[in-house]
């Protein structure tokens, strides 16, 4: 550590205590605000082992210990008399210490400090398990504020603070050590492996989040030493939004949420916390933006003329159902971008049925007869098949050339389509991850749209886009069926444009959702039958493919054969499923789409892009399994034609957050309100796998809770913006700057 030192919060000596307000109030000077970044085993108490501990919880420097905060705070128990404490109640005590002494046990790695203590009421033995180091510090005649709880061997001590200050050098202490060989050694905040000065002076205490090996104790106890080296640590936010929002400055914020004197100045201080970590993601993300249009190259010049708009109007007009008013607002935000002179980045994402696949063709068309070409790039070859069999009818008789390319095409047949590519005689491309192969170019690609865009990695969207002419970038769009609650698009999405369908064609009915148990299944098989018989079509999906006895759950393979063989034996059974090659599932899902079978029994491999209007009736079973985005999209995929469609979500053991689940999904039909219940319930992360492609873990704001703190950090970055004019600007680089060092690479993940 460096020389220079800092000066410590006073001591206490044997006088009137300081209250802890008073200590946190006290001036800490750090000769350098970097001293931050030093790292923890900077404080007393931490060396290479719980360093290591330490790092594995995420904390490696005093910053990432400052802003690991309480997660919870709780009020601090009362003070009692020796004679009044009762068997298990946590209590605080005043005592004298009498004696002490180390008791030997046999067992390694074990400590016991016993003590004989003594108040007004009387003595009683108090007992440190596991504390060794509490021998060099409690000195016999001494006075001490101890925390615990009565039990069978004596009042055990979770946290004791001095009341006559440290021990002179040179005075003895308790197991005959002499005090001055064991005293602390100078640290950040002048306090050894002591609990902090005051800490029991207030009515609350903030709940450090454990590590798996460090107990909370010892979190609050670094903590207190840490917050000594805010006193200069600059303040990253400006002082009008501070002012706007009534938020404290970060030194008091920090101090006070780890420490607070009272709950209301915690709320504040962990309040501002979050709004700051939000407001600089926010900073992090609308640079990435503004970097990309200035380092990426420009796309084609896309002019279809007066007579290719007259193309795209014409046939809009021959659609044969009508656009909703989102679907034509998506349109002319997707044409401005393309007129733009920048690369376009949008995340299309929409409702069930909502129309995503026609606001993307009708963007292709647009670069088809602006003489460019489009590709299309899905996940799975089902998904492909099908988006390939959509975009050729819905372009049918526009003279527009579609072609499929997936792992399954014939090598002739596909060497034949990727010479008629590179010649430009091929106009939209649809296809898997075969698209990104090395020897697939284009010869003016344009515009690349990825479907399940979470599906595919950063470099592989990337890759798809590179595939543009040299010395261009292609205009790109992001397409998801997953509605996306407005806080994770925020934040997972920030650095893109978004855009979001919510209505349904008005000739679209909601689908009836239906909760059963296995006891059910008679009921539910026989309105399936009914509907059937009716000349309707079924699904029955199943959480496995094949039976686990482990699981306990049904299998497709296995549930196929019982109902060929049981309830459904005059009627034409398929099955697909996500083990069966290229070949058989084209198969079945073809004999379905034409009619040819009456029921598929299938895994999730159908939740998007299977388009049956005449399916009615969906049957899932184990439904607890699922989550309540799947669920929804499942559910999607009856209903999509003029007779309706029920879904009945059959439960075995559900436990109360599946139930939950299942009843948000019975009693709510609206995609994007389904996706804000379903953050709620399962956390930021396990939204469409967000976690893994963008959403930052935040050290102190929580989403959604913190949904309205970050529609506030991003309007306050907007006026920001229009006042100083950009991000680059002489008094908003500093703030940019910082917001990059905070976040790096993390916060535009994409």
């Amino acid at each position: 550590m460096a020389a220079s030192q800092p000066v410590a919060p006073p001591a206490l000596g044997g006088g009137a205590r300081p209250s802890r307000a008073a200590l946190l109030a006290a001036p800490v000077r750090w000769p350098r605000p970097e001293r931050l970044d030093l790292p923890l085993g900077e404080l007393s108490g931490i060396g290479p082992k719980l360093g290591s501990r330490a790092a594995e919880a995420g904390v490696e420097t005093i910053f990432d210990l400052l802003w690991r905060v309480p997660r919870a705070y709780g009020e601090i128990p009362d003070r009692v008399t020796l004679g009044r404490l009762r068997r298990g109640e946590p209590a605080i005590v005043t005592v004298e210490l009498l004696g002490l002494r180390t008791v030997r046990v046999r067992r390694r790695g074990f400590s016991v400090i016993e003590a004989r203590v003594a108040d007004e009421s009387g003595a009683r033995k108090a007992v440190w398990f596991n504390q060794p180091w509490v021998a060099d510090r409690l000195v016999v005649g001494h006075h001490y504020l101890l925390e615990g709880r009565l039990e069978a061997k004596g009042f055990t001590v979770a946290v004791a603070e001095p009341l006559d200050g440290p021990p002179p050098a040179g005075e003895p202490s308790g197991g005959n050590r002499v005090a001055d060989a064991a005293r602390p050694k100078q640290t950040v905040a002048g306090w050894g492996r002591g609990d902090p000065p005051g800490l029991m002076d207030q009515g609350i205490r903030g709940r450090h989040p454990a590590g798996e090996s460090i107990k909370p104790a010892r979190w609050r106890r670094w903590a207190w030493q840490a917050t000594a080296a805010a006193g200069e640590m600059a303040e990253p936010l400006p002082a009008v939004l501070l002012g706007r929002r009534g938020l404290p400055g970060a030194v008091a914020a920090i101090r006070e949420a780890h420490f607070p004197v009272t709950a209301t100045r915690s709320d504040q201080a962990v309040r501002r916390l979050a709004y700051e970590e939000l407001f600089l993601h926010q900073v992090v993300l609308r640079r990435g933006r503004v970097e990309l249009r200035r380092e990426t190259d420009p796309p084609p010049a896309l002019d279809a003329g007066r007579s290719g708009a007259a193309v795209v109007s014409d046939w809009e007009c021959g659609l044969p159902f009508e656009l909703t008013a989102d679907q034509v607002r998506a349109m002319a935000e997707i044409d401005a971008d393309l007129g733009s002179g920048h690369p376009m980045r949008r995340l299309l994402m929409g409702e069930v049925g909502a129309g995503k696949t026609v606001v993307a063709v009708r963007a292709m068309l647009g670069a088809h007869v602006a003489g460019a070409q489009s590709a299309i790039m899905a996940p799975t070859e089902v998904l492909a098949e099908q988006h390939a069999v959509t975009v050729r009818r819905l372009l049918a008789g526009t003279g527009v050339r579609v072609e499929l390319l997936t792992g399954s095409v014939p090598a002739s047949r596909r060497g034949a389509i990727l010479a008629d590519l590179v010649a430009g005689e091929v106009d939209i491309v649809v296809g898997t991850h075969a698209l990104l192969e090395d020897d697939v170019a284009f010869r003016r690609l344009a515009l690349a749209v990825v479907d399940e865009e979470h599906r595919f990695g950063v470099s592989q969207r990337a890759r798809l886009a590179g595939k543009a002419p040299s010395g261009h970038s292609a205009h790109f769009l992001q397409m998801t069926a997953t509605p996306i609650p407005r806080t994770l698009s925020l934040t997972a999405y920030g650095d893109l444009d978004v855009t979001a369908l919510h209505q349904l064609p008005a000739d679209r009915k909601p689908v009836e959702t239906v909760l059963a148990t296995g006891t059910d299944r008679e009921a539910v098989f026989g309105r399936l039958k009914g509907e059937v018989s009716r000349g309707r079509q079924a699904f029955v999906v199943c959480p496995l493919v094949e039976g686990s006895d482990d699981l306990g759950a049904r299998a497709a393979a296995a549930e196929a054969e019982r109902l060929r063989d049981g309830e459904l034996r005059e009627f034409e059974v398929g099955l697909v499923h996500g083990q069966m090659n290229a070949a058989r599932k084209e198969l079945a899902m073809s004999a379905f789409a034409e009619g040819r079978t009456d029921v598929l029994v299938a895994t999730t491999v159908v939740e998007v892009g299977i388009d049956v209007p005449n399916a009615t009736v969906m049957v899932i079973e184990g439904a607890e399994r699922y989550g309540l985005s799947q669920l929804h999209q499942l559910r999607g995929r009856v209903g999509r034609g003029r007779h309706g469609g029920t879904c009945f979500l059959i439960a075995a053991a559900a436990g109360p957050r599946a139930r939950r689940r299942l009843a948000a999904v019975a009693g709510e039909s609206d995609g994007f309100r389904l996706a804000e219940i379903d953050l709620e319930l399962r956390g930021e992360g396990e939204i469409t796998g967000t976690r893994q492609h963008g959403l930052p873990r935040f050290r102190v704001a929580d989403l959604p809770r913190d949904a309205e703190l970050l529609e506030q950090a991003r309007d306050d970055l907007d006026r920001l913006l229009e006042l100083h004019g950009g991000l680059d600007s002489p008094a908003l680089s500093p703030l940019s700057e910082l917001a990059g060092s905070r976040f790096g690479p993390e916060g535009i993940r994409r």
